[in-house]
Order: structure tokens, then C-alpha cells, then sequence
């Protein structure tokens, strides 16, 4: 198969969403850069947010406090594959927002209705021109639901604790799986923009797959969205 396929970029919006620790970074840059579309990790937006929180010294625990801060920073979000960024304030903060700090608070923010809404517009401001791969946890049921392809991305515990953990330089693995299933439990159970897999999603589970297996697929189900 060609390194790039080539398809209108125009108007393709392919939201893939899922479970912490699936591959849908990977899996969201991969078929970005086969298809020649932009790319968007709307969870770097949320991780943006709490270093931004967390810096500031705002109680991420205290809803009222963070909704009243939230409107605050300036948050870009770069969407070339191949270089993703993110910045607050004009700063890139790409390495920042994956440390174990932002890790244990990114749940609390994430459910505060007002940083939701702020983000939603943001992120459709940047889907609205089409052309894009974006990944997250509501992209299909809440942010983009006429997506032309709509993907749940899913593997089991194991496998995520494993990549996850990789990924992390050798973390504890029981420790790992156990923050990714309470990271599930929180984004479940949420009142606002819970993860659920979106009505007419593709359920792909990765947890036999390599990353260019699931790149495939993906690319194939586009291909065949394009073509209807």
C-alpha cells in the first residue's frame, strides 16, 4: 500500500475517539499522515488547561474556582501530524502537559461543564474547515457527531497498561492499569460529554493489532467513506 492515499480534504472529518491507553494518539497522527489531513488531540486542549490551573495555583478540585479561571488562558493548538503542539499563552507546553501532576488532575478539570463549553467552541472552530483527523473522548457523540467516519477505539486493560506504562519509561504496571481504569471511571460516569461510543461509530479493538494494522483499517473505513 502507498504511503499517502489520496483523498478530498476538503470536507473529511474522521473523529476517533475511545478508552486512555488505546492508541488513538498513534492511530489519529498515522492516518493523518496517510491520508494527507490535519490532525487535532483535543485531550492536549484539556491537559493544557489543568498545567495552565495547576501553575496558577487554582484548587482543580474547587469546580467554582476553575470555571471562573478557565476563560483565561489563550489555547492553540498546532494540527500538523508529523509535529503536533500545543501552546498556553504563546508557550509550547507539548512536554509540560504529560507529567505526572497533569496526569492526576486532567479528570477533575475535564468535567467542569464551563472548561468543556470553552474548549467545544475551540475545537469546532478548528474541525469547521474540514480535512481533519481528531481524537478524544466525545468527538463522535459530542464535538463533531456528522463526522463522515466515526471510530471507538478500544483494547483491554492489559494491553493499554503495557503501552501506557512504555510510553511512560517503565511504570508499574498494576499502578498504570489501575489510573487508566479510574480515568474511565471518571470520563464514564460524568454528567457532561460522558465516553460512550457515538451512535454509527466503528468499534475497532486494538488489543491484537499493531499500529499499522489499525492504520489500515482506519485509512480503509475513510476510503470507504469518501465513496459513499
Amino acid at each position: 500500500m502507498s504511503d499517502q492515499t489520496s483523498l478530498d480534504p476538503t470536507a473529511l472529518v474522521i473523529a476517533i475517539d475511545g478508552t486512555s491507553g488505546s492508541g488513538k494518539s498513534s492511530t489519529s497522527r498515522g492516518v493523518a499522515g496517510r491520508l494527507g489531513l490535519r490532525y487535532l488531540d483535543t485531550g492536549a486542549m484539556f491537559r493544557a488547561m489543568t498545567w495552565w490551573l495547576l501553575r496558577e495555583g487554582v484548587d482543580v478540585h474547587d469546580v467554582a474556582a476553575v470555571a471562573a479561571a478557565c476563560g483565561r488562558p489563550v489555547i492553540e493548538s498546532g494540527t500538523d501530524p508529523l509535529a503536533p503542539t500545543i501552546t498556553v499563552d504563546g508557550v509550547d507546553v507539548s512536554v509540560e502537559i504529560r507529567s505526572d501532576e497533569v496526569n492526576a488532575a486532567v479528570s477533575p478539570v475535564s468535567a467542569v461543564p464551563e472548561v468543556r463549553s470553552l474548549l467545544l467552541d475551540l475545537q469546532r472552530e478548528v474541525i469547521g474547515t474540514g480535512g481533519i483527523v481528531v481524537e478524544g473522548r466525545d468527538i463522535g457523540s459530542v464535538v463533531w457527531p456528522q463526522a463522515e467516519l466515526k471510530v471507538y477505539l478500544s483494547a483491554d486493560p492489559d494491553a493499554r497498561a503495557q503501552r501506557r506504562a512504555l510510553e511512560e519509561g517503565g511504570s508499574d504496571l498494576a499502578s498504570t492499569q489501575q489510573s487508566l481504569l479510574e480515568r474511565d471511571r471518571i470520563d464514564s460516569g460524568r454528567a457532561t460529554a460522558p465516553l460512550t461510543m457515538a451512535d454509527g461509530a466503528v468499534h475497532v479493538d486494538s488489543t491484537h493489532l499493531t499500529l499499522p494494522e489499525v492504520v489500515d483499517r482506519i485509512v480503509t473505513l475513510a476510503e470507504e467513506a469518501r465513496g459513499r
